[in-house]
């Protein structure tokens, strides 16, 4: 269907001539004399563009456009005067005209900025159409007592500046709350600039953060933006900032301090205002303790803490979590939505999900890709492995909770690599974790993949 305009002005020669124009490049095209005769054509149908004349008898054109504005936010309208005053056209501009054009007309003119004006609208409603869809996956799913807390600790910490560390288990939804914190704080209409410092090589960080001039190093064959400088105004999100390493902790540190930088191979400081939010799976606390995490970086950090429990300490989250995934995934893949027996419910209300949400959200996604009938059976879920209370009463022999724990872990590891033929990727995707973390897990735990 082409786009709609209205033309409204009292001159007919004016429209007869517009008319034609828009007519003769393929738009549908409506016409009439005055403001009050505008107000009924909308209530007719809406228009994506209106070229409105500013002196009218009766009801004028700025009149029109204060009724109309407020209520079309996706019209376009662009203004049309042989009086026109810098007060008119300022006017005009405020009350959200596109453009205002005077009399005599250029009809290639005309036809270019209703074009721009319509172009601009619609970019501005794909804009709200794309930040609704992240909105609506990136909410925090779940009612637990858990859940509640950290929706008000959130409430709470977001609209400050002051810097948050986030803990949680791979898988559970850091990157969420820290979005969600950005989303309500201060800084929102800003990006939320993230870097993740788990999948930068060690070489590559401080290139990242703090960018380089052209010729810094080899391969710098331009200047390049860090994090920081386009963050500056913004927020931050380091995510596994316990991989990072001393030498860039240190760095960090002097930003945080003095608000100011020099690119790699740069002359020049740069400034920047930055909130900061952290994120990690792992125990800071013990890292100091190593001398793995500088204690004078951590406390500069951890203002505000926060926790994300993981999936297993909220199991009544489940059904929501499942029911929410289900409905995105068979949207995203055009699939009716699957039926989970109460069998298969069970089932997966009752696996420990050592993945977390990640594992849970892959497990329903492959359900909606790969099961052909409606219903999904308790038989057709993937192996999920034993569930955590049959893994602890195979061995009893494990002195402590801590070696109780790496003991599971290892043996789930150890099925899941064998399920996949040793291929750490796929084993990866299967537990719903990264690739990156499962190899130092591995390491850690001294599972080798074949």
């Amino acid at each position: 269907m082409p786009p709609s305009i209205l033309i409204v002005d009292d001159e007919q020669g004016i429209r007869q001539a517009l008319r034609g124009v828009f007519e003769d490049e393929g738009y549908s095209v409506g016409a009439v004399e005055s403001g009050e005769a505008c107000l009924a054509a909308f209530e007719q149908r809406d228009y994506a563009c209106v070229l409105l004349d500013v002196w009218l008898p009766g009801l004028s054109g700025i009149e029109t456009l204060q009724r109309l504005g407020p209520s079309h936010p996706h019209t376009a309208f662009v203004m049309i005067s042989g009086h026109a005053t810098i007060e008119t056209a300022v006017q005009a501009t405020k009350l959200g005209a596109f453009d205002f054009i005077e009399k005599p007309l250029s009809l290639d003119r005309i036809l270019l900025t209703a074009r721009n004006a319509m172009r601009q609208k619609a970019l501005e409603r794909e804009t709200e159409q794309l930040r609704e869809r992240l909105t609506h996956d990136y909410q925090l799913i779940g009612d637990s007592v858990p859940m509640r807390a950290l929706r008000q600790q959130i409430a709470i910490a977001a609209p400050t500046d002051g810097r948050v560390i986030i803990y949680g288990e791979s898988g559970s939804g850091k990157e969420l709350v820290a979005r969600a914190i950005h989303a309500h704080s201060r800084r929102a209409s800003q990006p939320l600039v993230e870097l993740n410092c788990a999948a930068i090589p060690e070489e590559l960080v401080e290139s990242e953060l703090f960018g380089h001039a052209k010729g810094a190093f080899t391969g710098a064959t331009t200047a390049r933006q860090g994090k920081f400088e386009q963050a500056d105004g913004a927020t931050l999100l380091l995510d596994e900032i316990g991989d990072m390493s001393l030498k860039t902790q240190a760095k960090i540190l002097r930003v945080l301090e003095e608000g100011r930088f020099q690119p790699l191979g740069g002359s020049q400081w740069l400034t920047t205002d930055v909130r900061i939010i952290a994120a990690t799976h792992q125990s800071i606390e013990r890292m100091i303790d190593h001398g793995a995490f500088r204690e004078d970086l951590f406390y500069r950090l951890s203002v505000i803490p926060f926790y994300v429990p993981p999936l297993r300490d909220r199991p009544e989250d489940i059904p929501l979590l499942l029911d929410h995934f289900n409905l995105k995934f068979s949207r995203a893949y055009g699939r009716p939505l699957k039926v989970f027996t109460t069998a298969a419910r069970e089932r997966l209300q009752n696996h420990p999900w050592p993945g977390n949400v990640r594992e849970l959200r892959n497990t329903v996604e492959r359900m909606v890709i790969m099961r052909a009938g409606p219903a999904v059976e308790v038989d057709d879920l993937p192996n999920l492995g034993a569930d955590a209370p049959a893994a602890m009463e195979a061995d009893s022999g494990y002195r402590n909770f801590h070696e109780a724990a790496e003991g599971f872990e290892r043996q789930y590891i150890q099925a899941k690599l064998a399920e996949q033929q040793g291929n750490v990727s796929r084993t990866a995707d299967v537990m719903g974790i990264d690739r990156s973390h499962l190899y130092r897990r591995m390491k850690a735990l001294g599972i080798s993949p074949r």
